[in-house]
């Protein structure tokens, strides 16, 4: 380890502590965003069940799954962002990742909408607390030169989060609550759960118990190995540091920089897209495809997830390389990567042979999740070490409130929209709705409740189209974000 006079002179040129250590680091960070994202998105895994269990229209999903978390997300994530810049980072993000873990279990007990969404809100508070003070962390542990893959790398953990998320929370979804009691039983635990009638428990109870909890360990692993660096660190030493600053510091500095407020925007309806069709992308390959709830999670959900992780990567990858001579490729690779996903997801949401609805739609996900590394390069690189976490926060409260918060309320709404249309266009002379569809009561018959399973597929199909066509908004965004930001860099781009 160098020494602190060292570490002054030459901190931008080598990184924190050793090249493995540095790994080490960045690879367990990924590895929490991974987690953070398990927890997150394992409720899209088991939406079916969910919506069934809960008898729900598409609007009532999207509203569970969006707004509330987005909410929270976002109010918790400024105050916890400031409380990185001031205070031990590493502790913070441990003690984020018992709360979040804690909570995921808990929405395995959940008695009806309300008590969900109350775990739910949880997990929000939780999860606000590891981005932020991850990316300031990363900026103090990587020279400027290497921070676009290594923030690559750690945003993979969005898309690996949800591989995980698919392969687990797919086949534990579809197991039967008499089966799980069985193998308790047989490893002699039954003990723990005397009086619990498994028979009368949901799988996807099952998933929120199973997948969160291991969530404590990870943050004893963080709180125990992972250093806490000086700040600036790794900043070339003409960049003024370190007393700890003010809030206004911070928003002075994003003021004048509208290469930030661009991305931001970009980024922002990048989220609304995506958080839109993952909250559905489940439902949509039940109805539409026919598929259960396992193959769905297995034969889609995880190698999808797991292309767009790709497309994570090469995003970075391109994104550094191309840096040397387009000094502005940080905003550039995304731009034209988003405008080539619109057909490629419009493609695959009408075509029926499931292997090119895979092909397609895989081919829009490594383009789609192209830009996820250059959101935080950006949002960290045009402030001041000094802000880096506050930055990020506020880049994460407009992902949070404009993506997370109305993208799947948005697919819902509209969905509910397109399935009302083709409801009245059928030949079933029944006043239908998809409230009436979905309720348990509705006395329907075999004619209506087909006509029903067609509208509801229909319905999200064209309502998932519809919101992937606002990647050309986003798109436009990351291409005026393009034109300010070589001026409103820190670091030179590029420069090590």
């Amino acid at each position: 380890m160098q020494s602190e006079a060292q570490s002054a002179e030459s901190g931008h040129i080598t990184g924190f502590g050793t090249p493995f250590y540095r790994n080490y680091v960045l690879l367990l960070l990924m590895a929490v965003y991974t987690l953070n994202f398990i927890d997150r998105t394992l409720i899209a895994v088991v939406a079916q069940p969910i919506i069934e269990s809960f008898q729900l229209t598409d609007a009532q999903w999207g509203l569970l799954y969006g707004p509330p978390f987005a909410i929270f997300y976002a109010v918790m994530g400024l105050p916890i962002a400031l409380w990185a810049d001031r205070g031990n980072r590493v502790q913070i993000i441990a003690l984020c990742i018992v709360l979040w873990s804690v909570m995921t279990a808990l929405c395995g007990v959940a008695a009806g909408f309300a008590t969900l969404l109350m775990f739910r809100i949880g997990v929000a508070i939780g999860e606000a607390g590891c981005t932020p003070p991850a990316n300031s962390l990363i900026g103090d542990y990587f020279i400027a030169r290497k921070r676009a893959t290594a923030l690559g790398i750690y945003a993979m953990g969005v898309t690996l989060g949800s591989v995980l998320a698919n392969l687990f929370g797919g086949p534990i979804a579809e197991m039967q609550g008499a089966d799980i009691g069985k193998w308790v039983n047989s490893i002699g635990l039954n003990w723990l759960f005397s009086g619990l009638d498994w028979a009368s428990i949901e799988g996807w109870r099952i998933a929120f118990v199973v997948v969160g909890l291991p969530g404590v360990l990870v943050a004893v692993l963080v709180w125990t190995t992972i250093k806490e660096p000086p700040r600036g660190y790794s900043d070339p030493p003409t960049i003024a540091p370190l007393s700890k600053p003010p809030l206004s510091e911070a928003f002075k500095e994003l003021k004048v920089k509208p290469s930030f407020w661009w991305m931001a925007l970009g980024a922002s309806l990048v989220a609304f897209v995506g958080y839109g069709l993952v909250s559905f992308q489940a439902p949509f390959l039940q109805r539409v495809h026919g598929l259960s709830v396992r193959d769905a999670a297995i034969n889609f959900g995880a190698p999808l997830s797991l292309m767009a992780a790709g497309g994570t990567f090469l995003g970075g990858w391109i994104t550094e390389k191309a840096t040397y001579r387009f000094p502005t490729a940080v905003a550039w690779v995304p731009a034209i990567g988003l405008i080539l996903a619109v057909p490629a997801y419009v493609t695959a949401f009408f075509i029926e042979d499931p292997y090119w609805v895979f092909i397609i739609w895989g081919v829009g996900a490594v383009l789609h999740y192209s830009y996820l590394g250059a959101q935080y390069n950006i949002g960290q690189g045009v402030v001041s070490n000094r802000s880096r976490a506050t930055a990020i926060a506020v880049l994460l409260i407009l992902v949070s409130l404009i993506g997370n918060g109305l993208g799947p309320y948005f697919v819902g709404f509209t969905s509910d929209y397109f399935m009302t249309a083709h409801l009245a266009a059928g030949d079933v002379l029944a006043d239908l709705s998809p409230a009436i569809c979905q309720a348990r009561e509705s006395g329907l018959n075999e004619a209506q409740l087909a006509t029903c399973a067609r509208a509801s597929a229909e319905g999200l199909r064209w309502a998932m189209a519809v919101t992937a066509c606002i990647f050309l908004l986003a798109a436009f965004c990351f291409v005026m974000c393009a034109r300010t930001l070589k001026r409103d860099f820190v670091a030179e781009l590029g420069a090590s």
